[in-house]
């Protein structure tokens, strides 16, 4: 007889859950959630963490000098809402830190906000609006993925170009901040400075040769062990030993200051002593925050006069130098023109709405960053918190404070931000590649225009290999579309 398997026995147990293909795939699922959270939780801490406290802190300074003249401009000459800006501005600030791990800048309109101090009809219904239309553009650019193909094919010469041109002429207006006294509402120079006083050359002077000393010229290893002689005596050796472990761990000190910050707090005690009144003046509370009003006008002066000109420069130097110059400056990291471009789009297409300054990316304050420490995303949220606390706690207020700010010393930290944005351009190491790069720069400096430096760097380019491509052939074959056989 065959032998036969049991029938089975139904087992009730009360307590025991009863396993179906549906719960099964509902613990798959949590389990991947969970997963996927954990992930995004731990992306987020090694954004977020700093390499270096001091270094981490002194970078968040390295943009100041591009970020606080220009801000404090627009507030006193147009009315711009001081506290919104820079609520607005510092949690763009930490989302970006956030995401991108590396000190990401958030930098105004440089375009717009020059068109806005220029022309006195060109108030803050028509500065939002041109922010507006010139996210949205960079928006609609990223999603499609035109930015990328833009990216790519875009020469590393003429983005070099753009580069130098734009750090130059960073570096410029700095000496004019130290050399000159300043008139910022008006964006104009006014005299020359004077030696001494609290907001004199000499101070100036003295906060570069500081930074030099701290930092030198932005390497990685900074200051050396001397080297020792041995001594006959032993004796001798330990104290030569001795002596030079001294001094190393006394450059070691030095050598790890957070100069941009020590001279930032030396700027802000100075604004101070400059104007003791300035603490009545001072009111508590964030600002308010409404909705701009626009008019069919203000829609197409700020696209004329502020998106067409700025539309350009935030193309090249706000997504493409930028996106070139994190990839330089953070092998490990991947960054695409196509999130940069979309982050931007959207810091624009919310903010303005409420009378926050448009902004962007910009290849000169992350290059200032780097120059001062700057590794990691935990920079610019540090220094989105303090906006952000500044905005809620002082909101427009803090721009009778600004404008006791030592102008001398913010061309200080403008001017290194410049030089370091200016040395991307050191890996030219081929002659086509460095006339290419200067041509554009040459002709950005000159016309003051980063779209005409652009094309005429592309042009330039595109000569070059037309040429390399037609040495070994006879002219015939070119234009006749002949083989070398045949002519």
């Amino acid at each position: 007889m065959a032998y036969q398997n049991p029938p089975s026995i139904t087992i009730s147990d009360p307590e025991a859950q009863e396993i179906t293909p549906t719960a099964a795939a509902a613990a798959t699922t949590s389990q991947a959630n969970g997963f996927t959270a954990k992930v995004v939780v731990n992306k987020v801490k090694t954004n977020l963490v700093f390499h270096s406290k001091w270094g981490e802190l002194n970078g968040a300074m390295g943009d100041l000098g591009t970020y606080i003249p220009i801000i404090l401009a627009l507030t006193l000459a147009r009315d711009l809402n001081l506290g919104t800006t820079l609520i607005f501005t510092g949690v763009y600030n930490i989302i970006t830190g956030t995401i991108y791990g590396v000190p990401m800048p958030v930098q105004p309109m440089k375009s717009i906000a020059a068109e806005a101090l220029s022309d006195t009809g060109f108030g803050v219904p028509e500065i939002m609006a041109a922010g507006i239309l010139t996210g949205g553009t960079l928006f609609v650019l990223g999603v499609t993925g035109l930015m990328q193909l833009v990216y790519k094919l875009i020469p590393l010469s003429v983005v070099r170009g753009i580069q130098l041109a734009q750090g130059l002429s960073f570096a410029l207006t700095a000496v004019k901040y130290v050399r000159n006294n300043q008139d910022l509402p008006k964006s104009k120079s006014s005299g020359s400075r004077h030696w001494f006083g609290l907001d004199g050359l000499v101070l100036a002077i003295v906060c570069l040769c500081f930074i030099v000393i701290v930092n030198g010229a932005g390497e990685k290893n900074r200051g050396c062990c001397a080297v020792v002689e041995r001594g006959d005596d032993l004796g001798e050796q330990k104290d030569v030993e001795s002596e030079r472990n001294r001094t190393s761990r006394v450059r070691k000190i030095i050598f790890s200051l957070p100069s941009a910050f020590i001279v930032f707090v030396v700027g802000v005690v100075l604004a101070f002593i400059r104007r003791h009144q300035v603490v009545h003046e001072i009111k508590f509370g964030p600002s308010s925050i409404e909705v701009v009003k626009f008019s069919k006008h203000a829609w197409k002066r700020g696209f004329v006069k502020g998106t067409i000109p700025q539309l350009p420069l935030s193309i090249l130097n706000s997504v493409i130098a930028v996106c070139k110059l994190s990839s330089d400056l953070f092998p490990g990291k991947d960054f695409s023109a196509t999130s940069l471009s979309v982050t931007v789009g959207l810091m624009n297409l919310v903010g303005c709405w409420f009378g926050a300054m448009p902004c962007c990316h910009g290849a000169g304050g992350l290059a200032g960053q780097y120059k001062f420490g700057g590794r990691s995303g935990g920079c610019v949220a540090l220094l989105g918190a303090a906006k952000l606390v500044l905005g809620l706690v002082l909101g427009t207020s803090l721009a009778h404070i600004l404008q006791q700010f030592p102008v001398g010393i913010l061309g200080v930290l403008l001017l290194f931000a410049g030089i370091e944005l200016a040395m991307c351009a050191r890996d030219m190491n081929t002659k086509e590649d460095s006339f290419v790069a200067l041509i554009c720069t040459s002709v950005s400096l000159v016309g003051s225009s980063a779209a005409l430096g652009f094309l005429c760097g592309m042009i330039a380019y595109v000569l070059l290999k037309l040429r390399n491509w037609t040495m070994d052939k006879p002219l015939s074959t070119i234009w006749m579309q002949k083989s070398p056989e045949q002519a």
